[in-house]
Parts: C-alpha cells; sequence; structure tokens
C-alpha cells in the first residue's frame, strides 16, 4: 500500500481548515458518543455478553476523549449541534430498534454501519492529520476494528435468523450514510480527505463485514449499493 504523503498546502492553523476541522471533529465526537450509549444499550438487551458490550462502550467513551483532545490541541471548538443533526436519523433509528428489541437492527446500525464509516474516515484522515492527531487516530482506529468484529460474530453465529432483518435494517439504513457521506465531504475535502476515497473505503469494509456474516457475494453487490448517491 503506497503511502500518502501529506499535502504541503494543508495550513493546519488556517481559518479555512479550522472551519471545517470543527464540524469534522465533532463529527468523530459525537460519533464515539452515539457508539458509547449504543453499546451499554445493547448491553441492556444482550446479557449474557453484557461485561463485552460495557468494555466496548468504555472504550469508546476513552475515544470521545482522545478526539476531543484533538480539538483542543488545534483551538477549535467542535460544532457538536451539527454533529448532533448529522447522526439524528441512525440516532432515532436504533433507538426505535432497541425500543423494540430488533438487537439485529441495532447490531447493523452500530457495530457494521457506524463502524465501518469509522473505520473508511480514520484511515482515510491518519495520512493527512496533524502530529498529534494522528498518533490518536492509529490507536482509534486498531480499536474500532474490534467493534465491528464483535458485531460480526455474533450475526454470524445467528445469520439464519437474522438474515432478513439484515436486509431490512441494511435498506433502511444504508441510503443515510451515502447522505451522511455527501453531506461531510466539502469539509473532509479541506481536510485533505477526497469523498471518493471515503465511499471506496466504506465500501470495502463494509462488504467484508457483510461477507464475514455469510452473505454471498451477489447478495454484497446488491446491499452495498443500496440507496448509493451518485
Amino acid at each position: 500500500m503506497q503511502q500518502l504523503e501529506i499535502s504541503p498546502d494543508i495550513d493546519f492553523r488556517s481559518e479555512a481548515y479550522k472551519d471545517a476541522y470543527s464540524r469534522v471533529n465533532a463529527i468523530v465526537i459525537e460519533g464515539e458518543q452515539e457508539a458509547f450509549e449504543n453499546y451499554n444499550r445493547l448491553a441492556e438487551l444482550l446479557p449474557d455478553v453484557q461485561d463485552q458490550l460495557v468494555s466496548l462502550a468504555k472504550m469508546e467513551n476513552r475515544h470521545k476523549k482522545g478526539f476531543q483532545a484533538c480539538g483542543k490541541n488545534l483551538a477549535v471548538t467542535p460544532d457538536m449541534e451539527f454533529s448532533q443533526r448529522f447522526f439524528a436519523d441512525l440516532h432515532r433509528n436504533f433507538q426505535e430498534a432497541a425500543a423494540q428489541g430488533k438487537i439485529v437492527t441495532c447490531l447493523l446500525i452500530q457495530s457494521l454501519i457506524i463502524e465501518c464509516f469509522a473505520i473508511s474516515a480514520y484511515n482515510i484522515y491518519i495520512p493527512v492529520a496533524d502530529d498529534f492527531a494522528r498518533k490518536i487516530t492509529e490507536g482509534v482506529v486498531k480499536d474500532e476494528y474490534m467493534h465491528l468484529n464483535f458485531g460480526e460474530e455474533w450475526l454470524k453465529a445467528n445469520f439464519e435468523s437474522a438474515k432478513a432483518e439484515l436486509e431490512e435494517a441494511n435498506k433502511e439504513n444504508l441510503p443515510i450514510v451515502w447522505r451522511m457521506l455527501n453531506e461531510v465531504a466539502d469539509d473532509a475535502r479541506v481536510l485533505g480527505m477526497e469523498r471518493e476515497a471515503l465511499v471506496e473505503d466504506f465500501m470495502i469494509s463494509y462488504g467484508e463485514a457483510l461477507s464475514n456474516i455469510g452473505f454471498s457475494t451477489r447478495d454484497i453487490m446488491r446491499m452495498s449499493a443500496y440507496g448509493l448517491a451518485a
């Protein structure tokens, strides 16, 4: 894999960079907060693996603090109102599924969609990050693969009974991700991250997760492209 060089025209202290960073940093902070809350909720729904899920939740809380430190390092105040609107649809869908006891839908939203979204964003960000943020993000992304693996393993073990609900949850929630990627594209570009790279990395991560759970290549092609924005 070719090592990307940091663009010499990225000025981490410029007003344009800090303005874009205020929203991108807020998104990752809110994403980790959502994950913290979601894993704690899943711990209530899955008492047999409660300790493991609580441990994952604590990890996400540490990640949030790390990303808050990244913003402070650049003297940027994260736009948390923006990030809460950004996650509002996935947040609502997770809460509604949890209220109905739809564990499979909750796991697809948190352990597959949100984790793959985070992994793709962090992988694309690391080569163009400032030194402080790069160190933080490299540590976080290693943990995220572990969180993705939890969801994969649980859904793989319950694949036959979960398959129909997974397909329905994918149909409902994946189009939200494409809209989210489009919404953050301009700010991400200011940080040196291209939308096409984000989409490609997400599709690879998400497709691999679906494959690991038990879906066929044909299923994955159909599911991964659901609602894909041009």
